[in-house]
């Protein structure tokens, strides 16, 4: 997953520390990040969904709004229409540059600034909020027990996730003037909203909150068993999942890439995101392959042996459901279960190797249907029949040489 520094200036001239990480090829489409509050563009979530986002053929911009991270500018003195203005002026840099964001992505307080900012950036189509507030007012509970400090000093210094950061009484008047409930009512784009059941810092009251306000084309997703953070990688990459398979309803072609043409036979490219994670494509499908993180993967795709038993379980399926269809036997469903191992080739009955280790695949096949004994002979034979099992049984010769 290829990154590159993409900085740009706000309202006030200052320089606001982005990354954009972009797939391997051209992208399909470009999403603007906006991360929760106090955080910053290199929060695990930001990353992971970038991370899944970009394997699926879309651009990511994150970035630190004012104040935060490697971003100019002091904290003390942004509000929620500062952090706002900040994401129109990435989405702004991104039209300059490369193309308007199609999808506008915020966690948490980000979710609820995505919504205030998306009538300012015309070309996006689709919302996404993870975790959102249905109210900017929300953050002022992290701090409520020194709201009269604030009105006082003008402005004190609140420890938030362990470290101090500086709350003026301009923010607490700016979230109070927030009318966030209209603007979700007038998005006029796609929405998804996210959010978890458990959710102890932002309530799930929020999501029905923001999902009865908008209109539709409007849907909702529960991240059960996620924290408010989505500190488990395998919960990111579902979110990005999602997101990809939910946008390229609403995008238009050209952003989503339904016109690239089809490559005959498969490809398959590192995306340099871990050790052994890769980016499969066939035709118009695209998706990863890795290992396991007990070995050293990102385990956000199945391995190259489940692969293997993934191409041997379909083609025994599908070749069972044209016999079935062909010969009219009551055959309702098909479950192939697969597993791979090595085995001593003396205890291999049926081998002709007799010496040192060979490959097994167990295939278990169940088969629902009213159906008879002879039918269900017939079925098993006809598994060996497939044309994958034909090819894994069959002596292969595979040639391998080098482009440059």
């Amino acid at each position: 997953m290829p990154s590159e520094r993409f900085d740009f200036s706000n309202a006030a001239g200052e320089r606001l520390a982005a990354l954009l990480d972009s797939p391997i090829e051209p992208p399909r489409a470009y999403a603007l990040f906006a991360h929760c509050f106090t955080c910053g563009k290199d929060i695990r979530a930001a990353k992971r969904i970038a991370e899944a986002l970009t394997a699926l053929g879309i651009a990511v911009l994150r970035f630190d709004f004012t104040g935060l991270g490697s971003s100019e500018g002091e904290f003390g003195n942004t509000t929620f229409s500062s952090n706002v203005a900040d994401l129109i002026a990435a989405a702004d840099a991104l039209r300059r540059t490369r193309r308007a964001p199609a999808i506008l992505i915020g966690h948490s307080l980000g979710g609820a600034a995505v919504l205030a900012a998306a009538a300012d950036v015309a070309e996006a189509r689709a919302v996404v909020t993870i975790a959102a507030p249905c109210d900017p007012t929300h953050v002022v509970g992290l701090f409520k027990d020194r709201i009269g400090e604030i009105d006082t000093a003008g402005g004190i210094d609140v420890n938030l996730a362990g470290r101090p950061f500086r709350i003026s009484r301009a923010f607490l008047d700016d979230v109070n003037q927030q009318r966030l409930r209209d603007r979700i009512g007038a998005l006029h784009k796609a929405l998804l909203v996210f959010h978890s059941p458990t959710d102890d810092i932002v309530g799930i009251e929020n999501a029905t909150y923001i999902f009865t306000a908008a209109k539709h084309p409007k849907s909702f997703v529960s991240l059960a068993g996620a924290d408010h953070l989505l500190s488990r990688r395998s919960d990111a990459t579902y979110v990005a999942n999602v997101i990809r398979a939910w946008a390229e309803r609403y995008l238009d072609v050209v952003d989503i890439g339904r016109d690239l043409p089809s490559e005959a036979g498969v490809t398959v490219q590192e995306t340099r995101a871990g050790r052994f994670q890769q980016e499969v494509r066939t035709g118009r499908h695209r998706f990863l392959a890795d290992e396991p993180v007990d070995v050293g993967g990102l385990d956000s795709g199945p391995g190259p042996y489940d692969l293997v038993l993934a191409g041997l379980g379909a083609c025994t399926s599908m070749t069972l459901r044209l016999y079935a269809e062909r010969k009219a036997v009551p055959l309702d469903r098909v479950t192939v279960r697969l597993g791979h191992s090595r085995i001593h080739a003396v205890d291999c009955e049926n081998c002709e190797t007799k010496e040192g280790m060979i490959d097994r695949i167990d295939r278990v096949i169940t088969l629902a249907g009213d159906l008879n004994e002879e039918q269900r002979i017939r079925l098993i034979e006809i598994a060996d029949k497939c044309p994958v099992h034909r090819t894994l049984t069959s002596e292969i010769d595979i040639r391998t040489v080098e482009q440059r």
